[in-house]
């Protein structure tokens, strides 16, 4: 990599069919996230074959409208991406589930987990959702969530595995796109807990 590509902003946007080179830069992150100890369901090592067949069946996911899309780019190709999952119970038509925000370790620091949040969120607004749910098990990103206005509802101790083995508690959060009016005006659900 160049000091080019790690200098120039990444653009996001939302994609509505893979091509095979994305689906390959896709996979290079998640495995690329594995490595670096993410827990986000697969164990280290990830190999490229495996990763792939996950962007696989998530571009099924994005084709059919059950979910949405979105990647960073940079200079060096897909630097991060999250999904937002529209799909939901009957009885849940207002939610969507964030999944799967993640950043290559070539890009962090720059925005883009901000920035693929951001995207999210116009995109749930969009589709008339007024819920977002996430779980993380990276105290890092629960920073961000945080400072973007997320709200911690629990913690689940040894919830799943961390890449290289080992239990690790999962922090789940929300936030409401609609925020209500609580005590004294301030807004519920979109306060910045720091």
């Amino acid at each position: 990599m160049n000091g080019t590509a790690a200098a120039q902003p990444a653009a996001v946007r939302r994609i509505a069919a893979p091509s095979p080179r994305q689906l390959d830069e896709l996979a290079a992150v998640l495995i690329d996230c594995v490595a670096g100890g993410a827990s986000v369901s697969f164990m280290h090592p990830l190999s490229h074959a495996a990763a792939r067949a996950f962007w696989t069946q998530v571009a099924a996911g994005v084709a059919c409208g059950e979910r949405a899309l979105f990647v960073a780019e940079d200079a060096a190709g897909i630097a991060g991406t999250v999904q937002l999952i529209l799909s939901q119970p009957e009885n849940q038509p207002h939610r969507a589930d964030v999944a799967k925000m993640l950043v290559h370790r070539r890009a962090r620091r720059r925005g883009l987990g901000a920035a693929l949040m951001q995207a999210a969120e116009d995109a749930a607004r969009a589709a008339g959702k007024t819920l977002l749910v996430l779980d993380t098990a990276d105290a890092t990103a629960e920073r961000l969530y945080r400072r973007l206005g997320w709200q911690t509802c629990g913690v689940i101790p040894g919830y799943a595995l961390l890449p290289g083995g080992g239990l690790c508690d999962t922090t789940f959060l929300y936030r409401n796109l609609v925020p209500t009016a609580g005590p004294g005006g301030l807004a519920i659900g979109d306060a910045d807990p720091s």
